[in-house]
């Protein structure tokens, strides 16, 4: 048989726990052959905090752990009886689905991509109120218009002296409001 991808539902928060766990146990019980890959899915996002660009990690599935494996009655048992594990996700309880190769190959696409290039913390959209919080235009208010997230810049319509000028800014100067 094949290793395919599960997705296995854990405690909220506790998905690096959860993983670790599962990884010692393999080891512990030394069933290699039946596991491959553990993996928490997340992406890189960078976001402003104190006028300096932080870099942090974002989990795209909270709850869940991606775990590749070949499922037989003991991985099966190693899995369930981790620590803060809640069962499979799909399928019957006794006989969980795997996710389809396209999925997995998606989700660690996604994965892989973040570390290049990591996205923006928060998510603007054409037609949106924001607050400049920063550069010249600072305490303006204005509607986001364009947004382009391979520069992190954004062009907001911000009304001066009654008529609404066009601004580009960084993501960092504004704030939803």
């Amino acid at each position: 048989m094949t290793k395919r991808w599960y997705v296995v539902h854990a405690y909220s928060g506790y998905e690096k726990k959860v993983a670790q766990a599962l990884k010692e146990r393999i080891e512990l019980h030394g069933m290699h052959d039946s596991f491959g890959d553990v993996l928490v899915p997340t992406e890189e996002v960078v976001e402003m905090r104190g006028g300096q660009k932080r870099r942090s990690e974002r989990k795209f599935f909270p709850g869940y752990v991606l775990v590749q494996m070949e499922l037989n009655d003991d991985a099966w048992h190693l899995v369930k009886e981790t620590p803060r594990v809640m069962g499979f996700i799909g399928g019957k309880a006794d006989q969980p689905a795997p996710i389809t190769d396209k999925e997995a190959d998606l989700i660690l696409q996604r994965v892989d991509d973040s570390a290049d290039k990591p996205k923006p913390k928060t998510l603007f959209e054409p037609g949106e109120m924001v607050r400049v919080i920063d550069g010249p235009f600072n305490d303006f208010n204005g509607v986001v218009e364009e947004v382009n997230y391979e520069k992190s810049r954004l062009q907001v319509a911000v009304l001066i002296f009654g008529r609404s000028t066009p601004v580009e800014l960084e993501f960092g100067q504004v704030e939803k409001s």
